[in-house]
């Protein structure tokens, strides 16, 4: 099982970036998938994540300017990011609880950098 994180990049002040992340391999079902981030210098927080039915959790400072969604049919989550700060330049990764045919575990993806200029 691998996920592959895609769209990020550097963006202006007030711009926008939508982050994908697609699991693959020998998938019986995906549970709850997120986000994180991860600054220079910081731990790495949750900034959102999604249960299989689409009820969205977010950490208070994206909330009204992040949107977490999914597609179930393609294993894959998106983060539509607005509004963005200079503080939400971080590396961010997905993250996706699966279950194989043989056990479950949370799976990481390679990360995809987000900077936002001032």
């Amino acid at each position: 099982v691998q996920l592959q994180a895609s769209g990020g990049g550097l963006v202006q002040a007030g711009g926008s970036l939508r982050l994908s992340c697609a699991a693959s391999g020998i998938i019986f079902s995906v549970g709850v998938m997120g986000w994180y981030r991860q600054a220079p210098g910081k731990q790495r927080e949750m900034v959102a994540t999604i249960t299989s039915q689409g009820s969205a959790n977010y950490v208070d400072s994206v909330k009204g300017r992040f949107t977490i969604s999914r597609d179930n049919t393609k294993n894959t989550v998106y983060l539509q990011m607005n509004s963005l700060k200079p503080e939400d330049t971080a590396v961010y990764y997905c993250k996706a609880y699966i279950l194989t045919t043989a056990y479950s575990n949370d799976y990481w993806g390679q990360g995809t950098e987000v900077t936002v200029s001032s």
